[in-house]
């Protein structure tokens, strides 16, 4: 049996960061450290050049609680095997999932109806939306009460949030960002459209530049993939499921 050590250092890069930056905004804001309204989604700030709201926002899953707990697992169990199954050795390709992700749920967050000021909760849900695409016939057991298919996991996570009183819209957002992600990579190239969504060189270099999945593999992560860039290539019997 691993030690807790061990098993943090065997998570692969991106769902680490992402957990690690997530689990430390929560601890500093417990030791009074900020401001939570520093550091949360306000368009009026952020056009008075306090552009790092873009960016913190997506690290605030709320106070210590249950939830919380929820949220931080959700990045362990389905951002880590997304990281290490279909993104395998695609690092690059995995970061610019959380990119576009990121990109659509502040496009989406502007917009009156979908307002939201800490998107953190939404990004952990467009990563289960998308495992959820890649591994939809995983069989899931909810709190030993409910057994189903993961294709409806996020689904039933929305519906078990508003039955214990949570927000609907951070689910809904999540949901609607991996549908986004899911249709230009799967949908729409299948449909015989162009994919407009293949994973930028400046990620590849950035990754690159920064070694970042070196110490898992000795090498790049992964080399530029001009032909699709997604995780979905050659899945289109997903379709039909």
């Amino acid at each position: 049996m691993s030690s807790p050590a061990e098993f943090y250092n065997s998570l692969p890069p991106i769902s680490k960061a992402y957990g690690t930056m997530c689990l430390v905004t929560t601890v500093a804001y417990h030791l009074g450290l900020y401001d939570p309204a520093s550091i949360a989604l306000i368009y009026p700030a952020v056009w008075r050049f306090q552009v790092w709201r873009l960016v913190t926002n997506f690290f605030f899953l709320g106070i210590f609680s249950i939830n919380f707990g929820i949220r931080l697992l959700m990045i362990a169990r389905y951002g880590v095997q997304l990281e290490k199954g279909p993104f395998e050795r695609r690092t690059a390709d995995f970061l610019w999932m959380m990119i576009f992700g990121a990109l659509s749920l502040l496009v989406l967050s502007a917009i009156p109806p979908f307002q939201s000021p800490f998107l953190g909760i939404s990004l952990v849900f467009m990563l289960l939306y998308v495992w959820s695409r890649e591994f939809p016939n995983a069989q899931i057991n909810i709190y030993g009460l409910v057994q189903l298919k993961a294709f409806y996991l996020p689904w039933a996570m929305l519906a078990m949030d508003v039955i214990f009183g949570s927000k609907l819209m951070p689910d809904l957002l999540g949901i609607i960002a991996g549908h986004l992600y899911y249709f230009f990579t799967v949908l729409h190239p299948l449909a015989g459209g162009k994919n407009i969504l293949k994973t930028p060189n400046w990620v590849h270099k950035i990754v690159a530049r920064w070694r970042i999945g070196y110490q898992a593999y000795g090498r790049p992560a992964q080399q530029p993939d001009t032909a699709t860039g997604v995780a979905f290539r050659g899945r289109s019997y997903r379709l039909s499921e």
